[in-house]
């Protein structure tokens, strides 16, 4: 009963999170037809990305945008060749500038990415760009992604523009999961609280953020959070912070490449950084092991007992959490072009959430958390602690 309960007002006061509306505008009025468009930077940090740039890379290079745009991809110490093979990308599609860099190891407090944005964003203000576009180099965009972008940010007075990238989905373990992970994303921030300018909701989607630069310069990004491993929500933080609007929404054309076939890879991408959501706190992990136990397994496992004889009362309960559940999940699994029939299982993949969370954990006191790309980083505070 008391999941049935949590159910009814998940449905009803969490932000309608499982609606899936929050969608760019099909016409913004930012920018006039035959006005000045605003010069954009677009920074790409990449490290061992040779197997995507060439679905990605290209993309970018090749929008159509009607203002002065330049690429900026910060090769974070590759050992398979990324930054020359950017440049040979370059040279054989042409379209925008492309500048190829390299920041060297980064200093200690600082996470692999968000130093090789510091030094992409330096590199980018020399041209005095008025917008930033941070996009991670396994997203590919149409070639209006940009302009929609712009137009978006500049018609709703928007200091950061962000869209939650479509995730592949090709393998069976990725059907399962992947819509799962972004639907778990807006219940825990609801993408109509994050927009909303008389709520305090704060997030981002890393993969794809229009930021206005003096926006950036004012929230101090990437410094203000240099040690973040969950970047995107940080870099959200700090711009309301420091007074921009923001905007977080699902993208139509703008998409991630990256592969995840195996349950073993899409297992590391959660667990890598599942604990640091929790802010390292046991006290919080129990509570969402606990939190995850009761929305999601309670009901499917009080409708199978009910069905054994113990108890209709549960049974029923159960059976109608279940049924709310299954149908908060179908405008995602729409949204991901998936069968219907699969949301039902939404309770085993939240168990194998719940695992991943735990395996998060036990992985940080191991000394291996937040672990990507051949690097381990440390929660802030102990990396303060080493500093002092």
């Amino acid at each position: 009963m008391v999941s049935l309960a949590v159910w009814c007002w998940l449905l009803a006061g969490q932000g309608f999170f499982w609606r899936t509306d929050q969608r760019l505008p099909r016409r913004a009025q930012g920018v006039p037809a035959q006005g000045r468009w605003p010069s954009v930077a677009i920074v790409v940090p990449a490290r061992d990305e040779a197997d995507v740039l060439p679905l990605t890379l290209p993309s970018l290079l090749a929008q159509a945008y009607p203002g002065t745009a330049e690429v900026f991809l910060v090769d974070d110490g590759s050992s398979d060749g990324t930054g020359g093979l950017a440049r040979s990308l370059a040279r054989s599609e042409g379209g925008l500038p492309l500048t190829v860099s390299s920041p060297g190891e980064p200093e200690r407090g600082w996470t692999g990415k968000l130093w090789a944005v510091r030094h992409g964003i330096a590199l980018a203000r020399a041209r005095d760009p008025e917008y930033l576009l941070l996009t991670d180099a396994d997203i590919a965009h149409e070639p209006d992604s940009l302009r929609r972008l712009v137009e978006s940010a500049r018609g709703g007075g928007f200091d950061m523009v962000s869209q939650m990238a479509r995730l592949r989905v090709a393998s069976p373990w990725e059907r399962l999961v992947v819509p799962a992970f972004v639907y778990f994303f807006s219940q825990l921030y609801p993408f109509r609280w994050v927009n909303s300018a008389r709520r305090r909701t704060a997030a981002a989607a890393g993969g794809c953020v229009l930021l206005r630069a003096e926006a950036a310069e004012r929230a101090r990004v990437p410094e203000s959070i240099r040690q973040a491993v969950i970047d995107d929500v940080s870099l959200a933080r700090a711009v309301q912070r420091s007074g921009g609007r923001i905007w977080l929404g699902l993208a139509d054309r703008v998409d991630s490449v990256r592969p995840y076939p195996r349950l073993a890879d899409l297992w590391k991408m959660v667990s890598r950084s599942a604990y640091a959501q929790l802010r390292h706190n046991p006290l919080v992990l129990l509570g969402t092991v606990a939190g995850l136990a009761l929305i999601y397994l309670v009901p499917p496992a009080m409708a199978f007992a009910g069905l054994a004889g113990a108890g209709a009362w549960a049974g029923w309960a159960g059976l109608a959490a279940w049924a709310l559940m299954t149908g908060s999940y179908l405008p995602m699994l729409r949204y991901y072009r998936e069968p219907w029939w699969t949301a039902p299982l939404l309770p085993f993949t939240a168990l194998l959430y719940l695992l991943m969370t735990v395996d998060s954990a036990v992985q940080h006191y191991r000394g291996r958390g937040a672990a990507w790309k051949g690097r381990t980083y440390a929660r802030p505070e102990a990396e303060a602690a080493r500093e002092s």
